[in-house]
């Protein structure tokens, strides 16, 4: 049988414990009906731009895993073509933790939370570091950004899954709120005014 996109997370171990758990013969069915995707899609890719932050994983050569958050401008990850996904990595604490894990195993995951909507993407794949391209670390940055963009990162996807909404508590972000925060301090200055301009009348507010 050849392998199945989803085989770079159901492992032989994962399958066994889906089996012994009860949740194989659903997943199996998802495989035959297509399951995952290696491709991004016109979705995904709307998806991504509107992104402003995701989590990066990624391991040392013996699996010690490590969990970054990387975040800028909204669409500050791309979608380059059906098969790569690339963003600027800005200056920070010089840790340089994924950058030497990737040195010793290329293997990364992306983890894409919109939590208004209550979606969350998955991504597999490999990372490629890509240090002196001036073109393309300058395609990457938005120019209005206060950071220091000083190499770029290639994710070469080779899988991609959305997981189900169960257990996502809604958040939004200043940008999201600020809108509906105007909207209630207008109502609240027309209020007042008309409560003022009653009492000015002799009146009584209603």
């Amino acid at each position: 049988m050849d392998q199945l996109i989803s085989d770079i997370a159901f492992t032989p171990s994962v399958k066994a414990v889906q089996e012994r758990l009860g949740s194989r013969n659903g997943y199996a069915k998802m495989e035959q009906k297509g399951g995952w995707s290696d491709g991004v899609t016109p979705d995904l890719a709307a998806f991504i731009a509107e992104r402003d932050s995701f989590y990066l994983a990624t391991a040392t050569a013996d699996g010690q895993p490590y969990i970054q958050h990387r975040g800028g401008p909204k669409g500050f990850l791309h979608a380059l073509d059906e098969k790569t996904l690339a963003f600027a990595d800005f200056a920070g604490n010089k840790q340089y933790i994924s950058m030497g894990n990737l040195a010793e195993n290329d293997k990364g995951y992306m983890f894409l939370m919109d939590y208004p909507n209550r979606r969350r993407v998955k991504v597999w794949g490999r990372v490629e570091v890509i240090e002196g391209d001036p073109g393309l670390l300058g395609e990457l940055t938005h120019p209005d950004y206060k950071a220091k963009p000083e190499r770029v990162f290639l994710f070469h996807v080779n899988a991609w899954d959305v997981n189900c909404p169960q257990h996502i508590q809604p958040r939004f972000t200043q940008e999201e709120i600020a809108p509906k925060i105007e909207a209630l301090r207008a109502r609240v200055s027309e209020l007042e005014a008309e409560v003022a301009r009653l009492r000015s009348s002799g009146g009584e507010p209603a």
